[in-house]
């Protein structure tokens, strides 16, 4: 979104064409986290009867085909033409998946407990609220 502010304020079209790269970047670090988030969730059947769980891995999910179809957009259109208007609603659409899908993360660590060591004779199945 930065890169659609500068082209607003300085005219300048470097802002679009650096955030294209950028977003190609992320997209690539979204695969490699998505490789772990997936992990964890295939390979555990407790973390997959977590309601937050499943928000965090389908918002996640949802971000990344959006900011991919921005990608797609921006490199078929140009970056700076890509980047108004639609670039800049799918950009702020996936801000706020994001902003909602860390919240869920933080509730899977904080409350579930999830990819947190239990502590010295503590039994993760056996705390009610662990389990939900």
């Amino acid at each position: 979104m930065h890169g659609v502010g500068g082209i607003w304020s300085t005219g300048n079209a470097f802002w679009a064409e650096a955030s294209f790269w950028l977003l190609g970047f992320v997209l690539l670090m979204s695969a490699a986290a998505a490789l772990a988030g997936f992990t964890d969730f295939l390979g555990n059947s407790r973390v997959r009867s977590i309601n937050a769980a499943w928000h965090h891995m389908v918002g996640n999910v949802l971000a990344v085909v959006l900011a991919l179809a921005s990608f797609m957009l921006r490199l078929s259109a140009g970056a700076a033409e890509g980047a108004l208007p639609w670039g800049l609603a799918l950009s702020t659409i996936v801000v706020l998946l994001l902003v909602y899908t860390g919240w869920k993360g933080g509730t899977l660590v904080y409350e579930h407990r999830v990819g947190v060591h239990p502590e010295e004779g503590e039994d993760l199945n056996s705390r009610p609220e662990l389990s939900r």
